[in-house]
């Protein structure tokens, strides 16, 4: 019987790597399980989780032309239920996130500042200045990061 994704079967690790576990399968094949398809916990370190000669129920994951084959451990198990995370679990009450209203937010542009008075020269007089400062302050730090370049010299 040849296998086929979705299959279920039972295989032997023959290798562990920091990436995933190489197992070998019925009909002298092998396939890896990438460190992520371990188990639904984080896992930092697979040789605290498997061990070489190990026999694991693995999921045909895919089977690529070259004849690669992705497994899964954890997908032949049944999935945690929410929020019972290891560490955490629920938020305390206090640190539950609000609900939305029920009625959808619409964007609206926000109105303008109030400008009072001002002629069209003291406007561009406002605009010149706040450029000026802001191009003083974009020098500023630029030079800092290059290395507080000055033109003193010594």
């Amino acid at each position: 019987m040849a296998l086929q994704v979705g299959d279920i079967v039972e295989g032997k690790v023959t290798g562990i790597k920091p990436f995933g576990a190489f197992v070998s399968l019925p009909e002298n094949k092998n396939g890896l399980v990438h460190i992520s398809e371990v188990s639904y916990e984080f896992v930092q370190d697979l040789s605290a989780v498997l061990e070489e000669g190990q026999t694991v129920q693995v999921k045909v994951l895919s089977i690529a032309p070259d004849g690669k084959i992705a497994l899964s451990i954890k997908r032949t198990q049944p999935a945690p239920e929410r929020g019972n995370r290891q560490g955490g679990g629920q938020r305390p009450a206090q640190q539950q996130r609000p609900k939305r209203e029920e009625k959808p937010r619409v964007w609206q542009p926000k109105p303008p500042a109030p400008q009072g008075e001002m002629s069209f020269e003291d406007m561009m007089a406002r605009y010149k200045s706040r450029s000026e400062e802001k191009i003083a302050d974009l020098k500023r730090v630029t030079e800092n990061h290059r290395g507080g370049y000055s033109r003193r010299r010594g």
